[in-house]
């Protein structure tokens, strides 16, 4: 199994959850967050002064999939959430040992 933890910009969420849906991921946790890269925030004038807004909201989508559908997954996400702009974001895919339905003790993929 494969954890797949995506950190996208906010309005293309309705995009990536659509694409998700249509290679048949069934569930996720979404999670707002802020945080910054390369682009080191931006700066704003709010009633004539300028200040600098260091971290920009974003939101941080996690995933657990059997290894058989992170590729599909993974792909949709990136096509879904690029605008060719900075900030576009970051896919993380990590190893998940286990996983365990708590209501059924399920364990490994078909827990998820």
């Amino acid at each position: 199994m494969k954890k797949i933890e995506a950190v996208i910009k906010p309005f293309r969420l309705e995009e990536v959850k659509g694409a998700l849906a249509a290679v048949g991921v069934e569930g996720m946790t979404v999670t707002e967050v802020k945080g910054f890269g390369r682009q080191k925030g931006h700066t704003e004038i709010y009633r004539g002064s300028e200040y600098t807004v260091d971290f920009l909201p974003k939101i941080k989508i996690e995933i657990v999939l059997a290894d058989n559908q992170v590729e599909d997954a993974v792909a949709a996400i990136i096509k879904a959430a690029k605008t060719g702009k900075i900030g576009d974001g970051k896919v993380f895919i990590s190893t998940v040992e286990t996983a365990i339905r708590i209501r059924t003790e399920e364990t490994g993929d078909s827990a998820v």
